[in-house]
């Protein structure tokens, strides 16, 4: 039902939105969803993919709560679908178990989703969220503390070893989002995944979900799987395995950059910021249309 209304009405606005014309009538999508203050009205549904598409019915992170704190309050991406939300908010008190004072999340999506006007490519269906290294000192940090505080890398200058930053609340807390259910991947320094990989001695399956990426010792990334009733284009599953071989050649190439065979740019990327609200899935004009 609610994906007949979104494409029904999305077809009557693509009669103006989607053809040929000056770009006034087909902006820059940054631009439109990057200016939103609220999300728009109706049932939850993530669209899209998590690097092009938008939002309907999301719900904001409260600023504080007894386990959390949100983080760069300025940037007004603390907003989700429901369920990234309450899993969120789940995840805080199971880093209180592993014995931190709660979680600093950072950014999650715009009120509507879609392309930013800075910073992320992905981030923008609502199931896409940053949460910070650094263990919370204190939950009752001013919003001007929460714009100059910065959070604490977990590996050493050169990327190859763990930092003194690093706890075993980490770990913990990487576990408990990995074996939820509803996370489709959680994104990390391989680094952190071989720490993990060493250090797991029960049941491995949930590394598998831990995969290694570059520029995530500040923080780590969680990505949630498409919830019931949205409409998302699915990311391929992960490889078989735990993953922790790959993750060990990552630093293997770090310590000896001679070791990569150089990759060739793709000519055809284009970072999401560059597309214009046509590009979105159809479904995205009606969200950016709606009160």
């Amino acid at each position: 039902m609610i994906r007949n209304i979104l494409t029904a009405a999305a077809m009557m606005l693509g009669l103006g939105l989607g053809m040929a014309g000056p770009a006034s009538a087909d902006p820059l999508a940054k631009d439109v969803f990057g200016n939103f203050r609220g999300s728009s009205q109706g049932p939850p549904v993530s669209i899209g993919f998590y690097s092009q598409g938008c939002g309907q019915g999301f719900v904001q992170l409260p600023e504080t709560g007894p386990s959390w704190q949100a983080m760069r309050l300025s940037r007004n991406r603390n907003w989700g679908h429901p369920q990234m939300i309450e899993f969120l908010i789940g995840l805080s008190r199971a880093a209180q178990q592993a014995g931190w004072q709660g979680l600093y999340i950072g950014d999650i999506s715009q009120p509507r989703g879609g392309p930013m006007l800075t910073g992320h490519a992905s981030h923008q269906i609502g199931l896409d969220a940053d949460i910070w290294m650094l263990p919370p000192s204190s939950l009752t940090l001013t919003p001007a503390q929460r714009e100059s505080l910065s959070s604490v890398s977990i590996t050493n200058r050169a990327g190859t070893q763990l930092s003194s930053h690093w706890t075993p609340g980490h770990m913990s807390i990487m576990r408990a989002a990995a074996r939820d259910p509803r996370v489709e991947r959680i994104l990390v320094d391989p680094v952190a995944k071989v720490a993990m990989c060493q250090m797991e001695t029960g049941d491995r399956r949930w590394l598998s979900k831990v995969r290694p990426i570059n520029s995530h010792d500040y923080h780590f990334h969680v990505r949630m799987s498409c919830p019931q009733g949205s409409i998302c284009r699915r990311q391929d599953p992960p490889p078989p395995g735990d993953g922790c071989e790959e993750a060990r050649e990552w630093i293997r190439n770090r310590i000896d950059p001679s070791r990569v065979k150089p990759v060739p740019p793709d000519p055809d990327y284009r970072h999401p910021r560059t597309y214009r609200l046509s590009e979105l899935p159809a479904q995205c004009r009606t969200v950016a249309s709606a009160p």
